[in-house]
């Protein structure tokens, strides 16, 4: 079964979403959190993290990433529909203007 790269999208960045919350609200996001990947169960791979102090890198040098990206799991799924399926019921999408987006790893030949 492949990998599936789960990136979630915030208005608000991760830093800031951790500093405003207060010790309940804490408390009640994780056991969102942990309730969900007990559904999941062996479908992740990696439970993720939050992201934070993003940087974009080319060729002229690094400047501060302008994304939206607030975090990342890895799942493991037969296709991306059941990794979407997987995701239907996540805690993040309770947050106004959250996003969820699923991309398959893909093998690189050779490799």
């Amino acid at each position: 079964m492949p990998n599936y790269v789960v990136l979630y999208n915030a208005p608000v960045s991760a830093a800031a979403q951790m500093e405003d919350n207060d010790p309940d609200m804490a408390a009640a996001a994780m056991q969102a959190w942990n309730d969900w990947s007990a559904r999941v169960g062996s479908g992740i791979v990696d439970l993720g993290t939050p992201l934070g102090n993003g940087r974009r890198v080319a060729e002229g040098g690094a400047t501060e990433a302008n994304s939206e990206v607030a975090g990342y799991s890895i799942l493991k799924a037969a296709d991306v529909d059941s990794a979407v399926a997987l995701l239907q019921s996540h805690p993040h999408l309770q947050m106004p203007g959250a996003s969820i987006e699923v991309h398959e790893a893909l093998e690189v030949p050779g490799m």
